[in-house]
């Protein structure tokens, strides 16, 4: 056994294992230790075999002191031959460690009376940590050390785990804990990866880094695998589930496309068509629609709409932030008033009066749509006949937000919006539970953004570049990813670069546009830069979404290599929406790194949202690509996208086999990954 064990285990007769055992049930674990635990997500048994090492430590062998490197983490082992206080700037400890080959220093700052007592010359001592420069040398500061009388024992042949840790519970506890539930029994060869789950927690000393990138993969395959039998499951669900239909009754929609002085693309009326098809159904709709900026999905939420007030029902749309909700209120406003719908916003920053009054038309059902940000969860909305709710850009909210807005309705139709397009593979398994439409063309009209990057010592030439465009008469945008400057970021703000703007650019109307407005002066702002009153805005990335100003042909963003892909795609596709020639400066700081290189590459060559998104989870990885599924409604254990994402074809394909054929293995694996759906029938 490793030398992490609990002491009190090296000779105790192993148990089998629990589970589903809560964790308090092992040695030593009381209230205290098991509210910390519970903050790691760990309460029972199980919770804990799945807290996996972060990365491992190689104490297997005695590095000689010659050897040493600085920045090395390693182990060594001497004999102490002096023991002294030093002052300096903080008063510490000095030990010096003596082997046949050198002396080392190691270092204490904090140290205790009878620690100082115990470290005596002439004791010997093996301790474990990072070598660094000093003002003696290379030393340790409060290495890991054990103090011996006699020569220390060869070390242990096994790889030291590092675990995620919390305040007030560290490693050697956690290692502690970890050693007393591998001494247990647990099952092996039925399906499960409890063997494979143990190998990760200890590791041989001499295992490869490809033999625990194997390991791995097989445990998140596992994982992967029980999260597509829970949606499949849940797909399964709700065939079984009916709501009241809505099928055709006074063909609004036609006047609709009356009103709207466009038409539609071919993408839109073929996902329009779904839509209101799976609305016309007993079955509550759960559709998944995706679309690159631009591409009018809120055209396609309108008819949606449309058709619930048909039947005297209600709908409501959520969205992230005050300035997307506020967007989508005018848009509605102007497509479904004049058809004798009322709509109503509702958000955070309303007056007490407002809320109420508008919390009123909603209960009564006198509102027909009712459109808002979280303030649609507040217990005092509870809707007269809600049967269709619409959540855009789903990857802002926790799933729940999103049922807690399915719950104010009688199962309610569900359609779900994202402009961040995810990769094919990833909806296969991890959207399983729904239907998906895209709307992969753009409306005629919406032109190419041109696309360069630019380093920052060129900044005075971008400054420039804009104020051609105003001259020109049109508008840009300007974004940083600060509000304020930062010591810990290097990274522009809008508060530095505003006075930077004004000198540059004399007589130009610029204003700011960030988080810390209140809703108020944000709408006022948008609606100064809307109608040209504004010539340059300076923002944070509170525009990425919702933003509608067909004027503005110019986009800078600052520090770029900092965001993902798919939001700098969001934010390009701010401009490219009037009959001029849009353009996106990508204004980064050098140097840049390899990575950061070959994602603003990826933007300047791309403009299409699907291969952008691909690129990003290559490069990235999920990040807010997944959203809800992600950190919201599942947040993986072991599964990395970015490492595994090549393993979703197997996992949709292994999923239903088991489905098909060995249900009592994908209940097995339900029993680890997803206890609390391990009935769901299969």
């Amino acid at each position: 056994m490793p030398s992490w064990y609990a002491p009190t285990l090296k000779h105790r007769s192993v148990g089998t294992a629990d589970p589903q055992q809560p964790v308090d049930s092992l040695k030593g674990v009381g209230p205290s230790l098991t509210e910390k635990l519970s903050r790691l997500g760990v309460r029972r048994l199980l919770d804990l075999l799945l807290h996996l090492p972060l990365r491992y430590q190689d104490r297997s062998r005695v590095v000689p002191l010659r050897e040493l490197r600085a920045e090395q983490e390693c182990l060594v082992q001497g004999q102490i031959v002096e023991v002294r206080i030093a002052y300096g700037r903080r008063r510490s400890l000095v030990v010096t460690l003596e082997d046949e080959t050198g002396y080392l220093n190691w270092r204490l700052f904090y140290f205790s009376s009878s620690q100082q007592k115990a470290l005596k010359p002439g004791m010997f001592v093996q301790c474990f940590g990072q070598a660094r420069f000093g003002r003696e040398g290379l030393e340790m500061i409060h290495p890991e050390y054990r103090l011996f009388s006699t020569p220390p024992p060869l070390p242990d042949a096994e790889l030291t785990p590092v675990y995620p840790a919390t305040k007030g519970l560290g490693q050697g506890r956690l290692r502690s804990l970890c050693g007393q539930l591998l001494a247990l029994d647990w099952p092996i060869d039925d399906g499960t990866p409890y063997e494979d789950l143990k190998f990760l927690h200890h590791p041989p000393a001499g295992t490869s880094a490809d033999e625990l990138k194997a390991t791995q993969a097989r445990v998140a395959r596992d994982e992967l695998t029980a999260y597509y039998l829970v949606m499949r499951h849940r797909q399964a669900q709700r065939q079984g589930i009916e709501t009241r239909p809505l099928p055709p009754v006074r063909q609004l929609g036609r006047e609709l496309l009356k009103l709207l002085g466009f038409a539609l693309t071919g993408a839109q009326r073929r996902v329009t068509t779904e839509v209101l098809e799976d609305l016309s159904t007993a079955k509550p709709m759960l559709r998944l629609l995706q679309g690159d900026v631009g591409s009018g999905k809120t055209v396609v939420a309108a008819f949606a709409a449309i058709r619930v007030a048909e039947h005297g029902m209600q709908t409501a749309l959520m969205a992230p932030t005050e300035i997307l909700a506020e967007q989508h209120y005018l848009n509605f406003t102007a497509w479904l008033e004049p058809l004798g719908i009322r709509i109503v916003l509702i958000t955070g920053s309303q007056s007490a009066k407002e809320r109420k009054a508008t919390i009123e038309a909603i209960n009564s059902g006198e509102a027909l749509v009712a459109v808002g940000t979280h303030a649609l969860f507040q217990n005092q909305v509870t809707f007269k006949r809600l049967a269709l709710t619409v959540v855009d850009e789903q990857h802002r909210f926790g799933v729940h937000q999103r049922m807690a807005l399915k719950d104010k309705g009688s199962l309610p139709h569900q359609l779900v919006m994202t402009a961040t397009p995810i990769p094919r593979t990833l909806t296969m398994a991890l959207y399983a539970d729904m239907d998906t439409s895209t709307l992969d063309e753009l409306p005629a009209g919406r032109q190419p953004i041109e696309t360069r990057v630019v380093a920052d010592e060129r900044r005075d030439e971008v400054m420039a570049r804009i104020a051609t465009e105003c001259r020109a008469g049109r508008q840009a945008y300007w974004v940083c990813p600060l509000i304020e400057e930062s010591d810990q970021l290097n990274a522009a703000s809008v508060e530095a670069t505003l006075p930077a703007l004004k000198k540059a650019l004399p007589g130009t109307r610029i204003a700011t546009l960030h988080g810390r407005m209140s809703s108020q002066e944000k709408a006022q702002t948008m609606a100064r830069f809307k109608l040209g009153e504004v010539e340059v805005l300076l923002a944070t990335t509170v525009v990425e979404v919702g933003v509608d100003i067909p004027n503005a042909t110019l986009m800078v963003i600052e520090n770029p290599e900092r965001l993902g892909l798919s939001q700098l795609h969001q934010l390009r596709g701010r401009v490219g929406r009037g009959r001029h020639k849009s353009h996106c400066i990508l204004l980064y700081q050098t140097p840049l790194s390899e990575s950061s290189r070959q994602r603003l590459q990826v933007i300047r060559e791309s403009q299409d949202g699907f291969y952008i998104a691909e690129q990003d989870l290559k490069i990235r990885g999920p990040g807010d690509l997944l959203g809800t599924r992600q950190t919201g409604e599942q947040q993986f254990r072991i599964a990395d996208l970015r490492e595994h994402a090549h393993l979703i074809d197997e996992v949709v394909q292994r999923g239903d086999a088991l489905l098909l054929n060995d249900p009592a293995t994908a209940a097995r694996l339900l029993d680890v990954w997803a206890p609390d759906d391990r009935h769901i029938g299969v």
